[in-house]
């Protein structure tokens, strides 16, 4: 059975086309600058190319990409038909979806309710979805929802302390995001261990340009960093995470900005990149801290301390740990990060083989120390194939 996975983002559209008899990706690729100039799609097979073309809106992204599959030389596929479902990502499911959903139009115009709560993920995955509707009309499409996973947060950790009728009448609450990462390395790192993910209590870190933490008990999520948005919980690449609320109206009437020009400074031009004037990315806020700048230092300092706090409270909440799982860009690639948080974590028992962690990258490894009292683990993220076993299953009838 062949998967078509997709994540349509504003001006990309990232594809894999999974063999789901072996789990093997057939060929994958993205296709960039949408709607802009000089688009071009990113394919992979048995070899990578580029492939400049005009990719004027979604559809036409999603027409190219098929064509790509279908290719002689480029392709794995010889007709659509050899396709027998789509996977989406799609980024918010609100309170109507807490899991994937097979779809059909009234649940894409459900969607549609969806985008004030994403405006800027949910038209794009939407107009993915009505695209292959329109190209493979009899082809199965399923909807995977970032929100999903979370949905067993219980009210006492997913409410903000407003006016109720505020959650009442629009809906104002955490929802949390990253829940198809969460729940696989999660599921990955139980397996691994040989044990009930129902047994445990974990904490499942994704860090990366957008960061968030996840603590799971019973085998379900109980709470999560991001919030009512992403932009809620830990430093990240260029999202400021957690802070006053009042920091909102004060920085408007002091900068002369409007809500929306605050929430543009909050998510896109803070974080890393904003505190130190340098780069989203992690590994240029190493490279420089390791220079001597004191702005890298000091933001990764924060970095560092923000998820050792939620940690922290999250081991409370879960009334112990038994399992820390690092995942994502910089949990799977940046081992002095790891090791960092790690040793600020020693009064709790935790401890990681230094040795075996330095210079690791990318790859499933248990990194627990002989004396540590948690396990912690290393589970690179596959947010693709969960989409598509998720897809698998709902075409399945199971």
């Amino acid at each position: 059975m062949n998967i078509l996975v997709i994540n349509s983002g504003s001006s990309s559209l990232k594809y894999k086309l999974f063999n789901m008899d072996d789990e093997k990706v057939l060929v994958s690729g993205v296709a960039e600058r949408i709607g802009g100039e000089n688009s071009f799609i990113k394919h992979e097979n048995h070899e990578k190319v580029v492939i400049n073309v005009d990719l004027p809106n979604h559809k036409v992204a999603l027409k190219e990409v098929l064509n790509l599959l279908m290719d002689p030389v480029h392709g794995a596929i010889k007709s659509l038909d050899e396709i027998d479902a789509v996977g989406h990502r799609v980024l918010h499911g609100q309170e109507r979806f807490s899991e994937s959903v097979l779809l059909d139009q009234e649940k894409v115009d459900t969607l549609k309710t969806f985008i004030e709560m994403g405006p800027l993920h949910m038209p794009a995955n939407i107009g993915g979805i009505e695209a292959c509707f329109s190209l493979m009309p009899n082809t199965p499409q399923v909807a995977a929802f970032d929100t999903a996973f979370h949905a067993t947060i219980p009210p006492k950790a997913h409410l903000y302390a407003l006016p109720y009728e505020i959650y009442e009448k629009y809906k104002v609450r955490r929802y949390g995001f990253h829940g198809t990462s969460h729940k696989f390395v999660s599921n990955k790192a139980a397996r691994f261990l040989g044990k009930p993910l129902e047994e445990l209590k974990m904490i499942t870190l994704h860090l990366g340009n957008g960061s968030s933490i996840a603590a799971i008990k019973d085998g379900h999520c109980i709470d999560t960093s991001m919030g009512f948005t992403p932009l809620e919980g830990l430093v990240m690449g260029t999202r400021c995470g957690d802070m006053d609320p009042a920091i909102v109206p004060f920085l408007g009437k002091k900068l002369n900005m409007t809500p929306d020009e605050v929430d543009d400074l909050m998510n896109k031009k803070s974080g890393l990149k904003g505190f130190t004037g340098l780069s989203n990315d992690m590994r240029d806020i190493q490279a420089a801290k390791d220079e001597g700048n004191k702005l890298a230092q000091l933001v990764y300092d924060m970095f560092i301390y923000r998820i050792v706090k939620y940690i922290g409270a999250y081991t409370a909440a879960l009334g112990g740990l038994d399992v820390m799982v690092f995942t994502a860009g910089i949990g799977e690639n940046d081992y002095e990060a790891r090791r960092d948080i790690c040793r600020e974590l020693k009064f709790m028992g935790v401890a990681i083989d230094e040795k075996l962690n330095d210079g690791l990258r990318g790859k499933e490894t248990r990194l627990t120390a002989a004396d540590s009292k948690v396990e912690v683990l290393l589970v690179p993220t596959n947010e693709e194939l969960s989409i598509a076993l998720d897809t698998y299953r709902l075409v399945n009838g199971k």
